[in-house]
């Protein structure tokens, strides 16, 4: 059968197999770096690269503009005050500078309201103002999902995300080189925050950083060469006198820390004693239940368990429910309050592993058909190769363990929030049938199910993230993550409450019966999305994104509609 897609300097692109009803497509799926080793002697392919996005066009966003104002809009400005409008909102070139009473609720809004001198307006009566969407774990579209890192950027705008914390984004130098562009508005892209594994970077010549003076050399290297943060994963090159390290001369150089606490490393470094030592924040579930583990530090690993194969390795993991301390215990309670004391973050990315409880509701989300690109959704099958493609013979038994899991996981960051302790919505989107985006709009429904109030949800998906990127700088009083005067233009503006529903934000809206017709109609997803002051236009985004998804599969010789299906 004929290989699809480019070569990509020595490296062949394997071709994955999809069937339906006796079709076959052929779906590449890519590795930006050479193998070293077969196929069977590694457990996922070796990190893919990226490729960046194409310059800012013409047309692409309005502004930012001398002076702007935003008429007559419901304002939810994401420090948990409740909604007020309507409201003008005025920006000079990338900052609030007026926020203004438009007129009394109910009644007709107020006529020549101030200012007059505007360069552009946008009438926003009877929509909702909120702040722009901080996704505090993401990683950007690797060259074996899609062609460029404008996929997933063009997909969160058009969600209302208007910063990511990359972790990583892309290799080292490309991430630099896209927060900078970013910055200076030349792509289409959100607010990149750059955090990157030690060891990482080309002009790194230190080698391994698996002791504490090798650890503390490359933080400082990389600080000066400009990261925002750390991601960590407790490996084997990473034990505790390590990390200890690498959190303690983070803090020196005014960068951040986030930990994935992999099995690997947990059970001699948990996530109280990572917060006890300096961790800002534990992404995923990892090491929390590791943490209140009933019969000592060690899960009960069966058997046969082996980490390596991805099945094992994330079908165990709802085994934790069983094994670890109930809510309400005193070790429960004792946990959570010793983190909260230390200041540590929960960014709990519940959507990516909520295939997991589901697995056919995740394959079948209305999104995939038109916004998934043919390479990222031959990613999401079950294989051997790719990272989170576990799905080898997922069974009822497996997603009820799962579903208890996440009732248990649930309690825990709802009980953390009711305690005060900081919790950010997250998405890592790009696995485990999570596309860019969707993913993270998903992850503000667990939180409500989860227990938050939806203002609370907010409170997460905004000020929180923004607090937790700022404070390792030293900034207690963030740029962005709320609508106040002094702030940056980021903004998001939609048609339907979000408060009253969260499917609305979903580029592919939420079906609703419309009583006069009869019929069902698609409302909401996001209008505008606000970053530094300029204006996109939510639909053209995904608009745009659907040609690329299109162009792809016409480039394969794959059928422009749908989806294949195993």
């Amino acid at each position: 059968m004929k290989k699809l897609g480019k070569k990509l300097g020595s490296t062949t692109r394997r071709v994955l197999m999809a069937g339906a009803a006796g079709l076959l497509c052929a779906i590449p799926a890519v590795s930006g770096l050479a193998q070293t080793a077969s196929p069977a002697a590694q457990a996922t392919k070796p990190r893919a690269g990226a490729v960046p996005a194409p310059a800012r066009q013409p047309g692409e966003g309005a502004g930012p503009f001398r002076k702007m104002v935003i008429r007559g809009v419901t304002l939810i400005d994401g420090s948990g005050a409740p909604p007020r409008g309507p409201v003008d909102v005025v920006v000079e070139n990338n900052i609030i500078t007026s926020i203004e009473a438009a007129g009394t609720p109910g009644l007709p809004l107020v006529d020549g309201r101030a200012p007059r001198d505007a360069d552009y307006e946008l009438d926003a009566t009877g929509m909702f103002m909120l702040p722009g969407f901080i996704d505090m774990h993401v990683h950007g579209s690797s060259d074996d999902k899609a062609p460029d890192l404008s996929y997933s950027y063009k997909l969160w705008l058009a969600h209302g995300v208007t910063s990511v914390r990359g972790v990583d984004l892309a290799p080292f130098e490309i991430s630099l080189s896209e927060r900078a562009r970013s910055a200076r508005n030349e792509i289409v892209a959100p607010r990149i925050f750059s955090y990157h594994r030690p060891g990482m970077g080309r002009g790194w010549t230190g080698g391994l950083t698996n002791t504490p003076d090798k650890a503390r050399e490359w933080v400082r290297w990389a600080a000066k060469a400009g990261i925002d943060g750390i991601k960590l994963g407790a490996d084997a090159n990473q034990p505790p006198e390590v990390l200890e390290a690498i959190f303690d001369e983070a803090k020196k150089q005014q960068i951040g820390t986030v930990a994935h606490l992999s099995q690997i490393g947990v059970g001699r470094m948990d996530a109280k004693h990572a917060g006890a030592t300096g961790l800002g924040t534990v992404t995923h579930f990892y090491g929390h239940f590791e943490s209140l583990l009933k019969n000592g530090p060690v899960q009960d690993w069966a058997p046969d368990y082996n980490f390596m194969d991805e099945q094992h390795r994330f079908g165990d993991v709802a085994n934790l429910a069983r094994e670890s301390f109930n809510p309400g215990t005193p070790e429960w309670k004792e946990y959570l309050e010793s983190q909260k004391a230390n200041g540590v973050t929960f960014d709990p990315t519940m959507t990516i592993y909520a295939a997991s409880r589901d697995l056919m509701h995740a394959r079948n989300a209305d999104w995939h058909a038109r916004y998934t690109m043919p390479q990222l959704w031959g990613f999401f099958q079950s294989s051997r190769e790719n990272h989170g493609s576990y799905f080898f013979d997922w069974t009822t038994e497996r997603e009820v363990r799962w579903r208890n899991f996440y009732k248990k996981f649930m309690q825990l960051i709802n009980d953390y929030k009711n305690i005060g302790g900081r919790v950010t919505a997250g998405s890592d989107s790009g696995f485990i049938f999570k596309t860019y985006g969707f993913g993270f709009i998903e992850e503000l429904e667990l939180l409500q199910e989860a227990g938050f109030n939806p203002s609370q949800v907010v409170q997460a998906a905004t000020l929180n993230g923004a607090l937790t990127l700022y404070e390792p700088k030293g900034n207690v009083a963030p740029p962005i993550g709320t609508v106040r005067v002094g702030k940056l233009a980021d903004m998001v503006l939609v048609k339907e409450n979000p408060l009253q529903n969260f499917k609305t934000l979903y580029g592919t809206g939420a079906l609703r019966l419309n009583e006069q017709t009869q019929r069902l109609e698609r409302v909401g997803g996001v209008s505008y999305t606000i970053k530094d002051g300029i204006v996109y236009d939510a639909k053209k985004l995904l608009a745009d994104v659907a040609e690329m998804v299109k162009a792809e599969k016409r480039r394969m010789g794959l059928p422009e509609e749908g989806v294949p299906l195993p």
